[in-house]
């Protein structure tokens, strides 16, 4: 550290202005992270700053969140990670919450319509710059660049589930990386005494919501919801945009959401502050409601929003509270870090998928679903182009790639060229 550690006081008024400034994604989120901690206020020096951020985009779930967590325990303790874990997302899951139940009363009006096709818009073009950015960093070889391609192909045209995609991904990454070398890391030396009761308080908070709606209503939406997001949570290498991928699948299969709804709540995470993973509270929300009772569906909606935000976010505090010391000796052994380096790179692949299965249902109203056991294909009705949807998507490349508009000036841009088309009869 270089300047004398903040008061806990002081840290706490830091954490929730970045929470209420987070947007931009992991990437806007991260740069403000260390804007503030490292260069403004001094507190955690470049060095110890870098090898945090490497060590949560090893882990599953939002980076960005794992790392406040992390700045706010080397600060402060337990208590510290804590307050900034929680006060990174509390705002942002907030606005989340009212946008979902605004969606639900006004998600079909005249002027929603426009406005969430601008978002849906802006939604393809920062997925696509995703593909690039991710790409550039997680793709380093030949090897590398087939598991991508083939990531892609399998989710794309098959079945295979994320889960599973993931782990053969691991295992091959294992068997290449027997004999190679890996970067060597300098590990500083952490007592184990109170570990594994670490990873047992943690484990409790984490799923005792979980487990509850599973014994008191384990046929509820609510309750399924619980058990999903938890099992993502494991396994959402990847970032936000790899998460999605899964989750689309089973809030598909399942009758929670339709694709057009899960490229609304997208726009609309967006917009708002706090890690993109909020979008699950989206789901949650509004799935959780639509499978209600009428006399139940707002409490429904309530807690189905809140089980997906606990589910999503609690494991980060078990990962970096006890999972930390484990995490970063693997980093120093070649075949774990050769594994973890194919998960990324599989990760491409379905970021990849996730942007053109987006941008399919933007711009074809329909098409038709073909499957051949293990194989599957969705082809677009080529008649069915929205010429409007079209000629947004371009735009929001164009703002994206050509001019690099920053993503909160794009998703305005978009949402008032949405309700320009509107305005001459496009849409």
């Amino acid at each position: 550290m270089t300047r004398s550690s903040p008061s806990f006081a002081e840290a706490l008024g830091v954490w929730l202005k970045i929470g209420c400034l987070g947007f931009g994604g992991p990437a806007g989120q991260i740069a403000l992270l260390h804007r503030t901690v490292v260069e403004e206020k001094g507190w955690i020096d470049e060095a110890r700053f870098a090898h945090a951020l490497s060590f949560c985009m090893l882990l599953p779930g939002p980076e960005a969140q794992q790392l406040a967590v992390w700045l706010g325990w080397r600060l402060h303790g337990v208590r510290g990670g804590v307050a900034a874990g929680l006060l990174f997302i509390l705002p942002g899951l907030a606005v989340m919450l009212s946008l979902s139940a605004l969606y639900i009363v006004y998600g079909r009006s005249e002027w929603a319509g426009p406005v969430l096709l601008g978002l849906k818009a802006a939604v393809v073009a920062l997925v696509t710059q995703a593909v690039l950015r991710i790409g550039g960093r997680a793709v380093r070889d030949r090897v590398g660049a087939l598991m991508a391609v083939a990531a892609f192909g399998l989710m794309s045209f098959t079945i295979v589930p994320f889960p599973v995609l993931i782990l053969v991904a691991g295992l091959i990454g294992w068997v290449l990386g027997r004999g190679a070398t890996a970067e060597l890391v300098a590990i500083e030396s952490t007592p184990r005494r109170g570990t594994l009761r670490t990873v047992l308080v943690w484990l409790v908070v984490w799923l005792a919501p979980v487990l509850t709606a599973l014994i008191l209503a384990p046929d509820s939406v609510v309750a399924r919801m619980g058990a999903i997001f938890s099992g993502l949570a494991v396994v959402s290498f990847g970032g936000a945009y790899a998460a999605l991928a899964y989750l689309g699948q089973a809030a598909s299969a399942l009758g929670w959401l339709t694709p057009v709804q899960m490229l609304d709540g997208l726009g609309l995470a967006e917009t708002t502050p706090g890690p993109l993973l909020l979008v699950f509270v989206f789901f949650g929300f509004v799935g959780a409601y639509q499978a209600a009772a009428p006399e139940w569906a707002w409490i429904a909606g309530l807690a189905g929003g809140l089980m997906a935000a606990w589910a999503t976010f609690a494991p980060s505090f078990l990962w970096i509270f006890a999972g930390g010391p484990f995490v970063e000796r693997l980093r120093g052994r070649p075949r774990p870090a050769r594994a973890l380096s194919m998960v990324s790179a599989a990760a491409v692949g379905v970021i990849a998928q996730l942007a053109l299965w987006f941008a399919t249902h933007l711009l074809f109203r329909t098409g038709e679903s073909l499957a051949w056991g293990a194989l599957k294909v969705t082809v677009p009705d080529l008649a069915s182009l929205d010429a409007g949807a079209l000629g947004l998507t371009v735009l929001a490349l164009g703002l994206t790639f050509a001019l690099r508009l920053p993503m909160l000036a794009l998703v305005v841009v978009m949402v008032l060229a949405g309700l320009v088309l509107k305005g001459i009869g496009l849409t």
